[in-house]
């Protein structure tokens, strides 16, 4: 699910290479690449560090893909996936058919006694349409296709939606990675959707308790619709509320069957395998799948921004933020290593909004700075947890203040290299992580190219303090910004 600050991005704590001499960095990561005739995309790193293998099957679906009235859609399909297929999750496919097609056919008898506003009749087919579920029930394997990836040793089990992508990931020992591709690929063929009307509503609670009935999470998702006029990141991946209620198990059928194939999917493995012999087990299984539809260009993007916005919501249970953003060029845009530079010249405890906001006036307890590249579009923000008795104006004056800084001087030499080497150090941190290798090489393959990401520390290294002052400059606009105040009343 898209978060404003979340950031899976260019980032030194994300970034794993190899270090080559004191001042260069040099990415060495063995990565094949291969393309199915069907369209499934193929990144394979071989690692033998640990015996194991971290596994990814990326979608390119999410919310930007949704149109008004579906919104959701990708978020519900993340979770019904986990129901089963015709062969996993059920005792009885035949008797599985005729349970889902009853209760199809009554919830295309409940929806217009809705619309009518027959209360009695939507109550009486709705108990009708829950008893079929309950038997229905009766014949599940609950969790069979968690469960099995859990018998062969399998770690880090999850899925996640964002707003360009639905993923599945697991670590498997490596002599269990062939129950990854049989499982996932007769997930692309054969999932059923079962219990989604049930599962709608575990939707739509998930979201009352994490936006609806939390300051932070209205507040976000109100300037987050402030920032995208016309494009869509500025739905909320989770859906909006009036969507998730009225979405149907049709709609889901249609969209998992057009989009949930090869042509929009990324299959990566990281960890100890054989690059010939891994490509063998992956075309007997996906090779044979049809390559399913495209996704139609997405051509809309936000008119020019006409001047600065601000946002001030007021709640009893609030606590007291104070959020600044600015829109970037997409991924794959020069400018964005050198905001990287300037996140880090402004973040973390070290960094110049902590020791101004934090440390010298006293006026908040945290405070991060955040560049977030993504495809199409992307936001470099400014996030500060005020103490309670702190003057708002006082907080945006510091913040901007620092943000003329660096418009209007140049990063000393010392400060400049401090943000590089702790860049570098994190590199060699991460590439440790199979898990973390896996899941950017898929992200920066949705977002265009892998090597993005292969080739961020190279790009990292051409930057100079002028870069920093003049991308500052053309960023740092207070007509382009957008700023909001969350305040406890």
């Amino acid at each position: 699910m898209r978060k404003l600050f979340a950031r899976i991005a260019m980032c030194c704590a994300f970034v794993p290479a190899l270090l080559t001499g004191t001042s260069a960095a040099a990415v060495n990561l063995p990565v094949h690449k291969e393309v199915l005739d069907n369209g499934l995309t193929v990144l394979l790193y071989p690692n033998k560090q640990a015996p194991t293998v971290s596994c990814r099957l990326f979608y390119v679906t999410g919310s930007v893909h949704e149109v008004p009235g579906k919104s959701g859609l990708a978020h519900i399909l993340e979770h019904e996936l986990f129901k089963g297929t015709k062969k996993v999750g059920v005792s009885d496919s035949v008797a599985d058919v005729r349970f889902m097609a009853t209760q199809d056919s009554l919830q295309a008898l409940i929806r217009p006694a809705k619309i009518a506003g027959d209360t009695a009749l939507v109550k009486k087919l709705t108990a009708e349409h829950d008893s079929v579920l309950n038997e229905h029930r009766k014949i599940f394997i609950k969790d069979e296709l968690w469960g099995a990836y859990q018998a062969a040793g399998g770690t880090g089990l999850n899925a996640f939606t964002s707003d360009l992508l639905t993923a599945y990931t697991v670590t498997l020992p490596k002599n269990k990675i062939e129950l990854f591709l049989w499982l996932e690929s007769d997930r692309m063929q054969n999932a059923v959707l079962r219990e989604f009307y049930s599962e709608r509503s575990v939707v739509r609670e998930e979201r009352r308790m994490r936006y609806d009935d939390r300051p932070t999470g209205r507040f976000y998702e109100t300037l987050n619709s402030m920032i995208y006029e016309a494009f869509p990141y500025r739905v909320p991946t989770i859906g909006w509320p009036s969507d998730i209620d009225n979405l149907t198990r049709e709609q889901a059928e249609e969209h998992y069957r057009k989009y949930y194939k090869p042509r929009n999917a990324i299959l990566v493995m990281a960890g100890d395998l054989d690059t010939l012999e891994t490509m063998k087990v992956v075309k007997k299984y996906f090779a044979p799948i049809p390559a399913g539809e495209a996704f139609p260009p997405l051509t809309v993007r936000d008119p020019e921004q006409a001047g600065e916005k601000r946002l001030t919501v007021k709640r009893k249970d609030a606590p007291n933020l104070y959020t600044l953003v600015f829109k970037t060029p997409a991924v794959g845009d020069s400018t964005l290593y050198a905001l990287d530079i300037a996140e880090g010249v402004l973040n973390g405890r070290s960094g110049r909004l902590y020791k101004r906001l934090v440390e010298e006036e006293k006026l908040a307890v945290g405070v991060s700075a955040s560049n977030s590249p993504n495809k199409y579009i992307s936001e470099f923000s400014v996030r500060v947890n005020l103490r309670p008795d702190a003057n708002r104006e006082k907080v945006e004056k510091v913040v901007w203040e620092e943000l003329e800084k660096l418009k209007n001087e140049q990063v000393s030499a010392r400060e400049f290299q401090k943000v590089k080497n702790r860049a570098y150090a994190g590199l060699v941190r991460s590439l440790t992580d199979m898990e973390n290798v896996a899941t950017m090489l898929g992200w920066y393959e949705v977002h265009g190219d892998y090597r993005i990401f292969l080739n961020w520390a190279d790009n990292l290294e051409k930057v100079n303090v002028a870069d920093v002052q003049n991308v500052s400059k053309k960023t740092f606009v207070r007509e382009k910004s957008i700023a909001g105040f969350l305040v406890k009343e």
